[in-house]
């Protein structure tokens, strides 16, 4: 079977334990609110602005027989650059301070799984990083761009408050057809391990920064209209 396959169909219940998470689920009901957008954003430019920095750290530990994988890796990381300003961006137009956010801390979940991160790469196996990469990218396929869509109807925001949703709902297409090819060549039984590993663990990890987040309160707002 190709790797990526098997990383798939190991990986599938750890997935839909992601995208279990209340607030996930009640986004594609409809169920939102500006604060929770907003803090949804405040924790992906938490994790999005380390990107570049684990891209270049996994790079760095790559052993000799893995210099294959440097070139990809360079174009990621050009392809990734600035991305967290977006987010900022995105959270200006949403009303809210940006720069409280980039001077600010991640929540506990987002801190763990960056930190998990690095220790990953530099303790472990640095190919177990496209774990994260599995699990970043292809929840931002699935879902970008229809939360975005389910985000932005009810609320009314400005077209200029999902350009980091919209944008790599696309971007991440064609970095998962560029992922699939290369998880396709990790042959190493051990290295398809630590990538599963990883894979799991982050679903866990990234639903934990979900399940963080600050549910709408869409019930109790509409019990005073009904009141009202």
């Amino acid at each position: 079977m190709r790797f990526f396959l098997e990383l798939q169909q190991q990986t599938e219940a750890a997935r839909l334990g992601l995208l279990s998470a209340p607030i996930i689920q009640g986004c594609l009901r409809g169920e939102v609110s500006v604060p929770s957008y907003v803090a949804f954003l405040t924790e992906a430019y938490h994790h999005v602005r380390h990107t570049v920095p684990l891209l270049q750290a996994c790079q760095a530990a790559l052993p000799a027989h893995h210099d294959w994988l440097r070139g990809p890796l360079d174009e990621y990381v050009g392809e990734e650059q600035g991305h967290d300003e977006w987010i900022l961006d995105d959270i200006r137009a949403c009303g809210a301070d940006a720069e409280a956010v980039r001077y600010g801390q991640p929540g506990h979940a987002t801190e763990v799984m960056v930190a998990y991160a690095y220790d990953l790469i530099a303790r472990r196996n640095p190919l177990g990083f496209f774990g994260m990469v599995h699990v970043l990218e292809g929840t931002s396929v699935n879902l970008a761009s229809l939360a975005a869509d389910r985000i932005q109807q009810p609320l009314g925001l400005p077209d200029s408050a999902f350009s980091y949703l919209r944008s790599h709902g696309e971007l991440d297409k064609a970095h998962t057809a560029g992922f699939e090819l290369l998880m396709d060549h990790i042959d190493d039984p051990q290295d398809q391990a630590d990538i599963i590993h990883a894979a799991r663990a982050f679903y866990r990890l990234y639903g934990d920064v979900f399940r963080g987040l600050p549910l709408p309160q869409v019930k109790a707002a509409r019990a005073r209209e009904v009141a009202a």
